[in-house]
Formats: C-alpha cells, structure tokens, sequence
C-alpha cells in the first residue's frame, strides 16, 4: 500500500508540473528560443563561412523554428529529469534527431526543398540527422532543461506579475495571428519557388509534369502572379533562404541561389 501511494503520488506531482506549461507560455518559449536558434545559426554560418547570412525558418520575424519546436518538446518531455544530466543528454539526443528529421521530411515531402542535407558527413539518416548534430542537440538539452530554461521561467513569471491578464490575452492573440500568417506564407512562398526555378531555370526533377501544371495555373493569373513576384521575388528567396536546396531527377542536390548568380545570399562577407 506504501508503494502504491509513492506511486500516486509520484503522478499527480508529474502533472502538477505541468499544470504552469500553458498556451500562453508555450507560445513564448516557441518564440523566445526560435530567435536565440537564428541567433545561433548566424554566429554559425559567421564562424565557419565567414559569411552573415539568413538562418531563418519563415519569411517574416528571426525565426528558427526547428529550435523552438525543439526546445518546446524538450522541455515537456525531459522536465522530470531535470537533475539528472546523463538522461537529459541522451533523451535530448534522441528528442532532437527525431525533431530534426521529421521537419527534414515535412520540408522535402510538401515543398520539395532541403534547408539541410547531412549527405557528406558520417553516420547521417538520408542527409537529414548525423550523429554530429545529434550530439549536438543532446548538449543543448542538457543546458536548455537544467540551467536556461528555469531561468525564463522566472522571466515569463515575473512578466506576468507585471502585465494585466487581458493585455496578456490580447499579446497572446496577436502573436499566435501573426506566426500563424508567417507559417503560411512561408509554406506558399517556398512552393511557389519552388515551381518557378523548376520551370524557369528547366530543371530535371522527378515530378516535372505536375510542376508545369502548377507552374500554368500559379502563373497564368497576372494578378497573382505580379503578387508573388512583388512579395516573394527571387531576391526576397535567396536571401531569406541561402541554403535552400532540391533534389535533381538523378538525386543531385543544387542549391536555389546557383540559379540567381545576379542576387548577393547575405548580407557581407568576411572571407572566401
């Protein structure tokens, strides 16, 4: 009966943990940790291709979504173990691979794009997770769960202590609006890229026939179509998305940006 009570007990303490974890707070770590991912990514690319460069996931606002994605999951799943840094490392490894790889397969699957392939290093899943990156995401779980994120819980806290419940609805409300447009758009725009370099630049791909179909219907409105080139134009793509790639008939990767010799893909370079 002892046991059975521990037991219980042990549950209702597991939920009542996550009783504080809200739309509200969800949306802000989504938010909060999308832009310190742009912010690494940058730093990144800065660092290893002397390059200051986009590394967002959407067209509008510092996002990286896989980041906040991730650092969301991470967070409701690995909260119990907190204080324990050997399985936060291994469940943040395994947490963030899978992440990782299904955002990979969303990408290629509906849109027929790579933000990034992995096909040149050891140990990779379809180019889409390698254990170097994966290792990586168990570090960043291990800090995220046990040191950072107490830390912005705090924050969001003391936030809410300082603003009226209604302005918080009304923020809440807004942003949701706005990373729900972002999202869309995002998706539109990558599709309709896509379609244009297929068809306009003549490459080879798999589904060629269903992309000039696209291609006809898409651009055969002037209205729409002076739109997207006004809104989502090849130099707002290429330099949103440097590193965007697509897959050849013959499963060549190319990158977007080889077809755009004329648009710069960042913003300065420091070397070659």
């Amino acid at each position: 009966m002892e046991k059975e009570k521990v037991k219980v007990k042990g549950i209702k303490g597991y939920l009542e943990n996550y009783k504080k974890y809200t739309i509200w707070r969800i949306i802000a770590f989504f938010i909060i940790y999308s832009v310190l991912g742009y912010l690494i990514e940058s730093i990144y690319g800065f660092v290893f291709k002397g390059v200051w460069e986009s590394r967002k996931s959407f067209l509008y606002g510092p996002f990286c979504g896989i980041y906040g994605v991730g650092a969301v999951l991470m967070i409701l799943a690995l909260n119990p173990y907190q204080k324990n840094k050997h399985k936060l490392f291994f469940w943040g490894f395994i947490v963030g691979s899978i992440v990782e790889f299904g955002i990979g397969a969303l990408a290629e699957a509906f849109f027929h794009v790579k933000w990034w392939d992995y096909s040149n290093m050891p140990l990779n899943i379809g180019g889409k997770v390698c254990v170097y990156f994966s290792l990586f995401w168990g570090l960043l779980a291990t800090y995220l769960v046990s040191y950072l994120n107490p830390k912005i819980d705090k924050l969001l806290d003391f936030i809410k202590t300082k603003i009226s419940k209604k302005i918080l609805i009304v923020i809440e409300i807004t942003v949701t609006i706005f990373l729900v447009f972002d999202m869309l758009a995002t998706a539109y725009a990558l599709k309709v890229f896509y379609v244009r370099t297929v068809v306009e630049k003549d490459i080879k791909v798999i589904n060629r026939t269903s992309v000039d179909e696209e291609y006809n219907k898409i651009y055969g409105n002037e209205f729409w179509s002076g739109l997207i080139n006004k809104f989502w134009g090849n130099e707002k793509m290429v330099k949103t998305f440097p590193n965007l790639k697509l897959q050849d008939e013959n499963n060549e990767t190319l990158y977007f940006d080889s077809f755009y010799k004329e648009v710069q893909p960042y913003y300065f370079k420091i070397k070659k």
